[in-house]
C-alpha cells in the first residue's frame, strides 16, 4: 500500500489564508444592535468579498473570547440557524457606518490582490469554524477545549 518509510505529511494540505485585520479590530460591543442586518466576511469571489449575512437578535457572552458577543440569526436557517459571534467578527449592512466602511476597504484591498485571475472561483479563506456550542470563533481565536 505505502512504502514502510512513508509519513503522512506535517502540514495540513490546507492552510487558511493570513488575517490580519479581524483579531486586531476593536469593535465594542455596543456598536451593533439588535435587528441590525451584518456579514461575516469569509472570503472572495470574483473580484468582491463574500460572507454570510446574518441579522443581530440579542446579547449574549462569547465563550470562546469571554467577552460580549451578539447571538445572531441565519436567515437561510440550517442546521446553525443561531449562532454566537464576537462584534469584531460582524460588518454592517443595514446602515453604513464609518468604521464598518473603513474595515470593508481594508480587507479588499488586502485580499483581493492575492486572488486575481481567480475569477470564477469562491474562494473561502478559512477564517471560521463554530462549535459544538454554536459559537462562530475565528481561528485567531481558537483556545483548546472550547
Amino acid at each position: 500500500m505505502f512504502p514502510p518509510s512513508w509519513t503522512p505529511p506535517s502540514t495540513p494540505a490546507f492552510a487558511p489564508t493570513p488575517d490580519s485585520l479581524t483579531p486586531c479590530r476593536d469593535i465594542t460591543h455596543g456598536h451593533f444592535e439588535p435587528g441590525d442586518q451584518v456579514v461575516v466576511i469569509k472570503g472572495v469571489t470574483g473580484a468582491e468579498l463574500w460572507g454570510n449575512a446574518m441579522q443581530v437578535v440579542a446579547p449574549s457572552w462569547h465563550t470562546p473570547t469571554d467577552e460580549d458577543g451578539w447571538r445572531l440569526r441565519d436567515p437561510n436557517g440550517g442546521a446553525q440557524t443561531f449562532i454566537t459571534a464576537h462584534p469584531r467578527y460582524l460588518v454592517h449592512l443595514s446602515r453604513r457606518c464609518p468604521d464598518c466602511v473603513l474595515y470593508l476597504r481594508a480587507m479588499a484591498d488586502h485580499l483581493l490582490p492575492k486572488y486575481t485571475g481567480h475569477a470564477d472561483a469562491v474562494i473561502d479563506c478559512g477564517w471560521y469554524t463554530t462549535t459544538a456550542l454554536g459559537q462562530l470563533v475565528h481561528i485567531a481565536d481558537a483556545r483548546g477545549g472550547r
